[in-house]
């Protein structure tokens, strides 16, 4: 884990944006108070985490899922962002399904072209092999129609 308690802060650009966001406009914030707010979203987030564990250990698996973050949050007495969190979990996901079929998609339409520029390729061979093979034999013809 971490060395040294401050190693355990999240970045300072993160929460100064995050506390801009929250207030109202041309309210100012000290560099005390940033701090404290920075420290107190630390301590949250790893409450949060070790809530979320132990649902995770409960569950005998090592990997934190959504349901034991939900599921923390209402031990941790936050039911009140439990619905929020559930409604942001769902445009996630509803975004990731999107960027994986635009993915597919665009993979789909390159092996479309892929397939097509290969048949031009043999279609294009052919009629030069055509070309090729009478230029060679230009007597078989005649020799064909007797």
């Amino acid at each position: 884990m971490a060395e040294r308690p401050e190693d355990l802060n999240l970045p300072n650009a993160v929460i100064t944006r995050i506390i801009k966001d929250a207030l109202p406009e041309g309210v100012n914030i000290s560099k005390e108070a940033r701090s404290a707010i920075s420290r107190a979203a630390s301590v949250f987030v790893l409450y949060a985490t070790s809530c979320a564990n132990n649902f995770a250990m409960k569950g005998k698996r090592k990997t934190l899922n959504s349901g034991d973050v939900l599921a923390a949050m209402e031990e941790m007495e936050f039911q009140r962002f439990v619905t929020p969190l559930k409604e942001s979990l769902e445009a996630y996901r509803r975004e990731q399904r999107g960027k994986k079929e635009a993915t597919e998609q665009k993979r789909k339409d390159k092996d479309k072209k892929t397939d097509s520029d290969q048949e031009k390729n043999r279609e294009e061979e052919t009629v030069e092999d055509d070309d090729r093979l009478e230029e060679e034999n230009p007597n078989d013809e005649n020799e064909v129609d007797k």
